[in-house]
């Protein structure tokens, strides 16, 4: 992949821009106590997808309505739990990086818009375009948030970089028709051990 065609970044927030996989684990261990679900499980299929799609996924059983309230509760269980939130290794320095090279960026997350600013909050990462699980109508692995973030900023789908910790946000990425930088050992068209690699390479194609 030439780094070289990026125009615009995009980011998921949870393990990817903030790392907050630990209060991640102990929401939905609490959830899965609540309502007899197995933590394993929902630790399993948690990540990068939206409290109502794991929720549903889990518990195939209620209704919509009921989903909702179960999905509620577990952000609930989240929204007061930062104590351990912190950007993640490289987070700053790639943000800086992007500023001086004047390329744009965007937060696509999962969470809702409270969480979401909770979270960027204690990580001391302020998002000018924040798109979240409230935007769209539907979410990762659907493309929308990351398609709706790159309308906003003006760029392709095509010239833009989804950088994603999971699956879903990765197809999400791939959906939009989006380069993708992947993290945590996961395929992407880049592969990333930390966020300061991504900016060591924007950095030297500037130069």
């Amino acid at each position: 992949m030439d780094v070289g065609l990026v125009d615009a970044v995009l980011l998921d927030m949870d393990g990817t821009l903030v790392d907050s996989d630990a209060a991640v684990e102990r929401a939905w261990t609490v959830w899965a106590n609540e309502y007899g679900v197995e933590p394993a499980a929902a630790i399993a299929i948690a990540h990068g997808s939206p409290a109502e799609s794991t929720v549903g996924h889990l518990l195939p059983e209620l209704d919509a309505e009921a989903i909702a309230v179960s999905a509620a509760r577990q952000l609930e269980l989240q929204y007061d739990d930062l104590s351990d939130v912190t950007p993640s290794t490289g987070a700053h320095e790639l943000l800086a990086v992007l500023a001086r090279l004047g390329i744009p960026w965007a937060v696509v997350t999962s969470a809702d818009a409270r969480l979401a600013k909770a979270r960027l909050g204690a990580a001391g990462i302020p998002a000018s375009l924040l798109v979240t699980f409230e935007d769209v109508t539907a979410g990762k692995p659907d493309p929308q948030g990351y398609l709706l973030a790159a309308e906003a900023l003006g760029v392709a789908p095509g010239r833009c970089l989804v950088v994603e910790d999971a699956e879903p946000g990765l197809d999400a990425g791939r959906a939009a028709g989006a380069m993708t930088a992947a993290l945590k050992g996961l395929a992407g068209d880049l592969r990333l051990d930390y966020l300061g690699q991504l900016a060591h390479l924007l950095a030297d194609i500037a130069a």
